[in-house]
């Protein structure tokens, strides 16, 4: 795993610009500690920061082939620079892909010869073999670009789930883009504004595809690939998710799956450094750990290192709700017994939670706010513990979506609601808090950030008319079969919206925490054959026991204690001390007190006041005052930190 930038610029020559490139490229760091390397044409510059996880002395990059077929790699050159306008194609690569053995063995046949045994050579030589649709060949998480020298184009290229990010922002005679939003924005020629489409974006809880937030810069969306050339940049679909007739019955489908998780686990443990799994002791963590344990018995590799987050006094003191019914250590520590993992609890306070250093790191890593807080700063933390003993980690993330597996797709009011169904059900209306409940109407009143605005800004933005359209844009892209029963019909559409949009707020998550501390996280959950085969698996089926992820649940039972197998649904841990909330009060309180404060124009002092006098909330991170304040803050250090503009209106 890695982090890439690139510069494409039609009108002048790039092959001086190295200084541009390496402060470009050193936002990247983090991303790739293990080296640097520059590669620069006349046309076209590339940066790379690089993660060894494959072939560690050999996947240096930039790489490029040349005219003679001769491999050039940036970091393995003098200096990590080569200068080389004659080079057949180049690649600054981040990602893996999972099959590339297969695909290499493919290539030898149709006479391609090998230097490395790196997955980066794999996809360079299948681009000069199949050209822009080799992209359909990869099976993996990836994010790339590459220059063909004969076309005089790049060609930008992210994986079908949308697991690893690439932004780019075009310019007038050319292109920019990077893994994240800080390589673009480190460019001389950048100026890091936001508009109102890009606070509605920011704001809204909905990820609408290709937005990148500051003005000018898009995000290549997942399954898309990116065309530069001296006409423009046309982005083109090569993956989608397609309506197909499910024909297997229940005992074929659940066969289907196990075989398949066990092929993709089995994928996914290919490493040439130290690797381990994330365990919560929910059902989804839990099936991959096992998974992982029984492939690394089989090729004699020991135990599965495991990692859990928790917090101080949580397992003691904790309080069931609504979302989280039960603590995560106890079944965490039953899971790690029943497979055999040496596991390891870290455990946080709120102290670290509060840090302004962490929130700060948090906020850099992401490069915007967020409204979930704790959320985010536990991960941060959580991964910089565990890149201590591991490189790369397994997760079970995205099953819930891919599974059926939140609350709210059970919820029929969730389901029949003219909205996204998570925020129809996180957001509930004051109308639905009991009367004599002054304390859940006051919280209902302030559903989230927008509660918090200054009302003219708020009604400028238009966030629920934003929502709306990107609802209804959505729906629009659903494939249906001619036949389906209603009821099929609109749980499709409930797994389309989760699978590409949900399912991108916790990718992003995922990625910029983790990557913040050069750890490689892995989601066997968003294999594409996997998710392909279940979205088209009836509802009725993914429920056939009557109760979420059923097709999960039966294809790992044997594998799991029997605790885990019938655990309820509970999401990542969220502190429940009431301190983290008055200390994020007692901050909002000193900002409303600062008139020079840059978040202050933007909020509506009479609501925050009364935030800030309505009881603290301990449901455990997504209380709507404590989202809308963990947001208000994240505004603030946002505009204290980067030189954001901000330009709404005319």
């Amino acid at each position: 795993m890695c982090g890439i930038v690139g510069w494409v610029d039609f009108g002048r020559s790039l092959a001086q610009e190295q200084s541009t490139m390496r402060a470009m490229a050193a936002t990247m760091a983090q991303r790739g500690p293990d080296a640097e390397g520059l590669w620069l044409g006349e046309h076209v510059a590339f940066g790379h920061r690089r993660l060894a996880i494959i072939d560690l002395p050999g996947g240096g990059q930039p790489m490029t082939v040349g005219p003679d077929g001769a491999l050039g790699r940036g970091s393995l050159a003098r200096e990590g620079v080569i200068r080389d306008g004659s080079a057949v194609a180049a690649l600054t690569y981040s990602g893996e892909v999972y099959n590339y053995r297969e695909l290499r063995e493919e290539l030898q046949a149709l006479g391609h010869e090998f230097a490395t045994t790196s997955d980066t050579e794999v996809v360079l030589r299948a681009y000069l073999e199949w050209g822009d649709g080799f992209a359909e060949r990869l099976n993996g998480m990836y994010a790339f670009g590459v220059w063909d020298g004969r076309r005089q184009r790049l060609v930008l290229v992210r994986d079908r789930m949308g697991i690893k990010p690439l932004y780019y922002h075009p310019t007038r005679d050319g292109v920019l883009f990077a893994s994240e939003l800080k390589g673009i924005l480190a460019h001389p020629e950048v100026e890091a504004v936001v508009d109102a489409d890009g606070l509605r974006a920011l704001l809204s809880f909905v990820k609408s595809p290709g937005q990148g937030v500051y003005r000018g810069v898009h995000e290549v969306r997942p399954g898309h690939l990116v065309i530069v050339d001296r006409d423009g940049v046309r982005p083109r679909r090569y993956w989608g998710l397609h309506a197909r007739r499910h024909t297997d019955d229940l005992d074929t489908t659940v066969r289907t799956v196990r075989e398949l998780l066990e092929d993709i686990v089995d994928r996914q443990l290919i490493t040439d450094v130290p690797l381990c799994a994330l365990l919560s002791g929910g059902l989804d963590s839990s099936a991959i750990t096992a998974l992982a344990a029984v492939a690394l018995r089989r090729s004699g590799g020991g135990p599965v290192r495991s990692f859990s987050v928790d917090f101080v006094g949580q397992a003691e003191h904790f309080r069931p709700d609504a979302l989280r019914p039960t603590p995560d250590a106890p079944y965490v520590h039953e899971v790690a017994d029943h497979v055999g993992a040496a596991h390891t609890d870290i455990v946080l306070d709120t102290a670290a939670l509060t840090d302004p250093l962490y929130r700060t790191s948090v906020l850099v890593a992401n490069d915007l706010p967020n409204s979930m807080g704790d959320l985010y700063t536990s991960l941060y933390l959580l991964f910089r513990a565990v890149r201590e003993h591991s490189t790369v980690a397994l997760s079970g993330e995205s099953a819930d979506e891919v599974f059926g597996g939140y609350a709210w797709f059970h919820d029929q009011r969730a389901v029949n609601a003219d909205t996204f169904p998570w925020v129809a059900a996180l957001r509930p209306s004051a109308a639905d808090a009991p009367e004599a409940d002054t304390c859940a109407v006051d919280a209902a009143k302030t559903r989230n950030i927008v509660d918090l605005l200054d009302p003219d800004l708020a009604a400028a933005l238009r966030i629920d008319e934003h929502r709306r359209a990107e609802y209804h844009s959505a729906l629009a892209e659903v494939e249906h079969l001619p036949d389906e029963d209603p009821r099929e019909h609109r749980m499709r559409e409930i797994c389309y919206l989760h699978l590409t949009r949900f399912v991108q707020i916790l990718l992003d998550r995922k990625d910029r925490m983790s990557m913040a501390h050069g750890l490689e996280v892995r989601v066997p959950f968003c294999d594409h054959r996997l998710v392909e085969y279940v979205y088209n698996t009836p509802w009725s089926m993914k429920t056939f026991d009557g109760r979420e992820k059923s097709l999960l649940r039966a294809a790992t039972a044997d594998l799991l204690p029997e605790s885990v197998v019938q655990r309820r649904k509970s999401p990542y841990p969220s502190t429940q001390d009431p301190a983290y909330e008055r200390a994020l009060r007692d901050r909002l309180a000193e900002i409303l007190a600062d008139a020079d404060a840059p978040v202050a124009a933007l909020l509506n002092p009479k609501r925050i006041h009364e935030v800030l006098h309505t009881p603290v909330d301990d449901t455990g991170g997504f209380g709507p005052a404590r989202r809308a304040v963990e947001l208000a803050l994240g505004l603030d250090q946002w505009l204290r930190r980067y030189p954001v503009r901000l330009v709404v209106g005319a």
